[in-house]
């Protein structure tokens, strides 16, 4: 959201609306000095790098919005949500990269900011720093953990998110499945969906759809990030002074942010990314190696890959991309099991040499997890493509059908979690299938307009 938020401003630079209305909203954002007094923190590197940080504050939600929306309960005054983002030194780019807020972290020592009482480092968990030393802590912290030099800061509440969606009209969001959480009230079934603030609010939230808790809920806030850039720079509110003064206005009035943050570096910033897109984002999470580090008197914890987060965090201050360039093909179905989560033991149930050997390939190549060992079915003949599959795994057979267009999908109680797959007369190609939210125990990046609504 704060990605948002920033970029709208910068994008209002680079339509030409000009320096007294920048200064005009620059004015309204309440400024902290998280920088105060630090020492020995990492060396910069090319671009600008900024901590954003959602807060989860809900003083100025109405009562009858905190019962619809679930936000009734008190908050932890602490970080919510947690992510770095790297502005490529050519402006071109946005590199977004979330940090689990219950990721094992080791707090500097430092003054408590309440008592004045000196704190040796200890562990925490990562959100634990701003309710133990604010902005401060969690710039120092962050920095510690990462190696990245923090330029600048900014931190948003529920009430500025809620606002400032409404004041865009919504944003869409896609779903290959229906999602419910009963914690947050979250309920939309499958399909497209124009979210109003208090259910974008829902869904950047919910931590309890499927067993991925926070790790899919991270995944779930930079599609939402990707959809509301989309909305942001495509609707035409970012070049209308009088809608854009309206937006605007509404981000900033929850917004905290560093002094240095001023009008010539949105300006500067602005003229710089003329044609910035969704296609110019691209999100990760930092890679995860244990997502139940267990850790006395703070219970349990998310630990870092300790390899895969130093060149992750290595290609944020050497300014690289962290997506890789893809050759052009068709854009893939969106499934709701991801194919690696999949077993598929592949049958030629025709006549054609090779055939099983063909389709076993093509759905590894697409990721499904096939035995590699195809076997011939018993009937030689088959004119259309079966895929057969015991019903306590509907979902999985589905989600193989979508990558076997035409094929037949038969349920057999107790096969097992292997499906099968015979191979017959019709079959042509396997389609290219990925799940709407990637397996989460994968990390890889992605770029903003591979997860927005098509």
């Amino acid at each position: 959201m704060r990605v948002a938020t920033t970029l709208s401003v910068l994008v209002l630079g680079a339509g030409g609306i000009g320096h007294a209305v920048v200064t005009g909203l620059e004015s309204g954002i309440d400024r902290i000095d998280p920088f105060k007094d630090m020492k020995n923190r990492p060396a910069g590197g090319h671009g600008m790098n900024l901590l954003l940080v959602g807060t989860d504050g809900r003083d100025k939600i109405t009562e009858a919005e905190k019962k619809k929306y679930r936000l009734g309960g008190a908050p932890c005054h602490c970080t919510d949500t947690v992510m770095l983002v790297h502005l490529s030194a050519d402006k071109e780019r946005a590199s977004v990269v979330s940090l689990p807020r219950d990721s094992y972290a080791e707090v500097p020592e430092h003054r408590d900011p309440t008592t004045g009482e000196e704190r040796t480092a200890h562990p925490v968990k990562l959100n634990a720093a701003y309710a133990e030393g604010g902005p401060n802590l969690t710039v120092r912290t962050v920095e510690h953990m990462t190696g990245v030099k923090v330029d600048h800061y900014l931190e948003i509440d529920f009430t500025s998110f809620m606002t400032t969606v409404d004041t865009l009209g919504g944003v869409k969001i896609c779903t290959a499945r229906p999602m419910k959480d009963t914690y947050t009230g979250l309920d939309l079934p499958a399909g497209s969906h124009e979210l109003n603030g208090g259910q974008a609010l829902q869904y950047v939230r919910s931590r309890h759809i499927d067993g991925a808790a926070d790790l899919g809920r991270m995944q779930r806030q930079q599609k939402f990030m990707a959809s509301l850039i989309k909305q942001a720079t495509s609707s035409g509110v970012l070049l209308n002074p009088v809608k854009f003064r309206e937006v605007a206005s509404t981000m900033v009035k929850s917004v905290r942010a560093d002094k240095g943050f001023g009008t010539e570096q949105m300006l500067d910033l602005g003229q710089a990314m003329r044609g910035f897109s969704a296609a110019s984002s691209e999100f990760t999470s930092v890679p995860v190696g244990d997502v139940a580090h267990q850790v006395k008197g703070i219970d349990s914890t998310v630990k870092w890959d300790p390899k895969k987060s130093k060149q992750l965090f290595r290609a944020l201050r050497e300014d690289k991309p962290l997506t890789v360039a893809r050759a052009e093909q068709a854009p893939a179905k969106k499934v709701d099991v991801p194919p690696q989560q999949i077993r598929v033991q592949v049958y030629n149930g025709t006549s054609k040499d090779g055939l099983g050997s063909t389709v076993d390939a093509a759905l590894r190549a697409t990721g499904f997890a096939t035995t590699r060992a195809p076997l011939s079915a018993p009937q030689r003949d088959l004119a259309r493509t079966l895929v057969t599959y015991d019903p306590r795994w509907d979902r999985s057979a589905k989600s193989l059908g979508a990558a076997l267009p035409g094929a037949e999908l038969h349920p057999v109680e107790g096969l097992g979690a292997t499906m099968k797959v015979t191979a017959g007369a019709d079959y042509r190609a396997v389609a290219r299938v990925e799940a709407e939210e990637p397996d989460p125990g994968s990390f890889g990046a992605v770029k903003g307009d591979e997860v927005v609504c098509p």
